[in-house]
């Protein structure tokens, strides 16, 4: 595909995904139960992933963690150095444990997947919360699955499963959406929305449970991501218009502008 053609493409899904974007964490059970019975170019004017991998160290991940096999190609453990490198180690513990209890969900329930093309995912998924990556307007998911592509593409991964975790990390938080497409982009929203709002929790067992926090402790998690919706609201504002952080900056900030849907449709220059 032509550069021209890439970034025709990146413009068309930017424009659906701006039109509204859920919280995975809404419904996240009841969808769960339903949905288990190509990529755009980067934004010229946005960041570019600072490559850390150019050091032949890489992220010694463990075996198993909660029973959960990690994978152990090359593109794995670099890009689990290049998300840790970039990241705190909260935002760090929360895409490792995205990737741990989609793969617990969808194992317990028999559904096939590519675990390393999950993982990738799953640990990608954040990269929009990290200052350096942020664009002044785009949504923080679209900020993120750009950095992504960016990154992979550096580390010569083909260009359909870069596809692939651009349409999991961009549709992260829309669950109703990501559950409906293929199981490695479900289980970034699926696993994401768990830790996020505790939604599916109550079908790992206590002990799994531990076993994957013990690996990577929640630090402060609630607190943090808190602090990063509203770091949105302040800095770009327009970027959650219809979304649900916008909510959050409602509740949170004095003067927040940003039009509710009732706001958008009542303007709307049409005569009734």
């Amino acid at each position: 595909m032509s550069d021209k053609e890439n970034e025709a493409e990146n413009v068309t899904r930017r424009t659906a995904l701006g039109r509204g974007v859920g919280l995975a964490a809404i419904g996240a059970a009841s969808v769960l139960t339903t949905a288990l019975s190509d990529p755009p170019a980067a934004a010229a004017s946005g960041p570019v992933p600072r490559d850390r991998t150019a050091d032949p160290t890489v992220e010694t991940l463990p075996r198993r963690v909660a029973g959960i096999p990690l994978p152990t190609s090359e593109v794995v453990r670099r890009t689990a150095a290049f998300v840790r490198g970039v990241s705190s180690e909260t935002l760090f513990n929360h895409v490792m444990r995205t990737y741990l209890y989609g793969c617990l969900l969808f194992d317990r329930r028999g559904v096939p997947y590519d675990r390393e093309l999950a993982f990738l995912a799953a640990a990608l998924h954040d990269l929009g919360l990290v200052e350096a990556y942020r664009t002044p307007t785009e949504r923080f998911e679209v900020d993120g699955a750009d950095a992504a592509q960016l990154f992979l593409r550096r580390q010569r991964v083909p260009a359909e499963r870069v596809a692939v975790v651009w349409d999991a990390i961009a549709l992260h938080t829309n669950i109703g959406i990501a559950t409906r497409k293929r199981p490695e982009i479900a289980m970034v929203a699926i696993g994401s929305g768990l830790d996020f709002t505790g939604n599916g929790l109550d079908s790992i067992p206590s002990d799994i449970r531990e076993e994957v926090l013990g690996a990577y402790p929640r630090e402060g998690f609630k607190q943090d991501a808190l602090d990063n919706i509203l770091s949105l609201c302040r800095t770009k504002p327009m970027s959650v218009l219809m979304h649900p952080f916008a909510e959050v900056g409602r509740r949170h900030i004095p003067d927040f502008t940003v039009p509710t849907a009732e706001d958008l449709l009542l303007a709307a220059p049409f005569e009734e």
